[in-house]
């Protein structure tokens, strides 16, 4: 071979670059294509995927004769990490996250086994076995890249550069993060790539279980209520409580609303005089960390750390003799939700429905309708069972199924809310329809077991939707608060042997103004129990309530509360 062939042999290739793009490329990508284009989720972890399959581009540049030594042993392992993730992704229609990890080694291998075989199917192997066809087929178009060493190095520092230092250099400088928070950040934009999703869902699934064993040790160090009773004794019981998400009262008919939103709760209410509709109930903070700190303890606004000192709702129960459930829809092992995770972990059996990597994916409240009817059927005399939905959480298009859609066009909408934003106002209306659903099912379920309990739901916090004038807002800002972030549902369902053993006129209750941050004292009344900290002054149900500022806002910043009522009727509350 002369010197004139050896050039040619070695000469750069666009074509080898393209195949070699489409291998690396593929054990990633083609997963999150088919989650972009069947609308299960956006963009971001396609091209998140794009970017970090780059750096097997690495090795390949910097040794090019050995082209297919190194794209054999990178391709099995990335074909082995990536067929788990489209397995899983097949059977659950869920991405791999490190709350799959929490869920798995909280699960023992019994069950494991039974998951896979229900639902492994014919379907699956198939869509494995076509998949690997196609890593052998890019695989033998696998070739060398030859770059000279200049553009080499120049090529592998940029790629390294845009990966790692800008991610970095952006959080660490411009943002003020410390390396550990930075890392972190990387790791979750890298675990949409195989073989990243797997050691960034575990490093961040480590992180979190420490930092949740740590509260859970806290909890169980705090002592007991003092002179706790229980005004029903020992006789057979199931209360239920549903905490709903972002869902604002404002958008619903059965509070008014121009659009039937809710026409399954609208009816209930005509039918069953037992459903009991509070008309004036807000929540104090319109995020779901902060709002449950206040409604599931002993914490409010004016003592917002009492959560860290004082037992939690679920402390309670069980201290007061009944086998508590949690069942959730919302992410498990996140840093966000972390808490919401201890909170769950203090009841005796947990239902995590959600394990999605990211919450802007279609996941929708129906799964909780088959744990719900499986705890209603255990044997304990005294049950508790929380149920936590994802509700009407962002993005709204992803909380309901495409076949729901009722609301399409300006018919029923303000005139002040742009052509470009209609599509979303209609969203969310269509997510509050699905959630009369699944509160309306969730209320049939569990009148069919002929219980003698109630079901109190609400939700933890409002959403603007454009609904302000001059209908421009979107989301929750406690810096510039609207009414509507605030108003809640609060609704209230008794069994017909629990109304007649407690036979309550909620008349007189129904218009009283109330914050759901004073919500364990509400649910101390309902469900007959006393204790030293008890102030039934707080309880929207008791004869003792008394009025008082409903104080909203960030306890902890200086100047940072305001009272709900201050609130004008205009966009930004100011």
């Amino acid at each position: 071979m002369n010197m004139s062939e050896l050039f040619v042999k070695e000469r750069f290739s666009w074509r080898s670059l393209g195949w070699l793009l489409l291998y690396f490329w593929f054990f990633s990508c083609a997963l999150q294509l088919v989650i972009v284009l069947t609308g299960h989720s956006g963009t971001t972890g396609l091209r998140d995927s794009l970017l970090y399959s780059l750096l097997w581009l690495i090795p390949v540049f910097v040794f090019p004769a050995r082209t297919k030594i190194i794209s054999s042993v990178l391709g099995i392992l990335l074909w082995a990490t990536s067929l788990i993730a489209l397995g899983y992704y097949s059977i659950y229609k869920q991405e791999f996250s490190q709350s799959v990890m929490f869920v798995m080694f909280e699960s023992n291998s019994k069950e494991a086994g039974e998951y896979v075989s229900q639902y492994f199917s014919l379907k699956v192997l198939a869509i494995l076995i076509f998949y690997t066809l196609i890593v052998g087929f890019l695989w033998r178009k696998v070739r060398p890249v030859y770059l000279p060493l200049k553009y080499k190095v120049t090529v592998c520092t940029l790629i390294a550069v845009v990966l790692f230092g800008v991610p970095l250099y952006k959080k660490m400088h411009n943002e003020g993060e410390t390396l550990a928070e930075a890392s972190g950040y990387l790791a979750s934009r890298m675990s949409t790539t195989a073989p990243w999703q797997y050691i960034a869902g575990y490093v961040e699934y480590r992180q979190q279980l420490e930092s949740m064993t740590e509260m859970l040790k806290q909890n169980a160090a705090l002592p007991p209520l003092a002179n706790l009773k229980d005004a029903n004794g020992d006789t057979p019981r199931t209360l239920v409580l549903v905490i709903g998400e972002s869902t604002t009262s404002s958008r619903m008919s059965l509070y008014g609303y121009g659009r039937q939103t809710t026409p399954r709760l609208d009816a209930l209410r005509k039918s069953d005089p037992n459903l009991v509709v509070f008309n004036d109930v807000v929540t104090s903070r319109p995020y779901t960390i902060e709002i449950l700190q206040q409604a599931l303890t002993f914490a409010d606004e004016q003592q917002p750390d009492l959560y860290l000192t004082k037992p939690s709702l679920m402390n309670m129960m069980k201290q007061a003799g009944y086998k508590t459930f949690w069942i959730t829809n919302q992410q498990t092992m996140t840093k966000r939700n972390t808490l919401l995770t201890v909170f769950s972990q203090q009841t005796d059996e947990q239902f995590y429905m959600n394990n999605q990597r990211t919450q802007s994916a279609r996941q929708y409240d129906d799964v909780v309708f088959a744990p719900f009817e499986k705890v209603l059927t255990d044997p304990a005399e005294k049950k508790f069972i929380v149920v936590h939905l994802l509700g009407t959480h962002m993005k709204y298009k992803f909380r309901y199924p495409e076949d729901a859609t009722k609301f399409v066009g300006r018919e029923g909408i303000p005139d002040g809310v742009s052509d470009s934003d209609v599509e979303v106002y209609n969203d969310y209306d269509n997510a509050e329809l699905y959630n009369d659903y699944v509160v309306e099912t969730l209320i049939r379920t569990f009148e069919k077991t002929q219980p003698n309990g109630f079901l109190l739901y609400f939700s933890d916090h409002g959403e603007d939707v454009y609904e302000t004038p001059p209908h421009t807002v979107l989301g929750r800002d406690e810096s510039a608060p609207t009414r509507t972030m605030y108003t809640v549902p609060f609704i209230l369902w008794n069994s017909p042997q629990w109304q007649k053993d407690h036979p309550i006129d909620y008349a007189p209750y129904v218009d009283r103004k109330y914050s759901n941050a004073h919500l364990l004292h509400t649910w101390s009344t309902l469900a007959g129990l006393s204790y030293d900290l008890q102030e039934p002054g707080k309880s929207l149900v008791s004869p003792a309530f008394r009025q008082s500022e409903r104080w909203i806002g960030d306890p902890y910043s200086k100047k940072g509360l305001r009272t709900f009522d201050s609130l004008p009727y205009t966009a930004g509350g100011k």
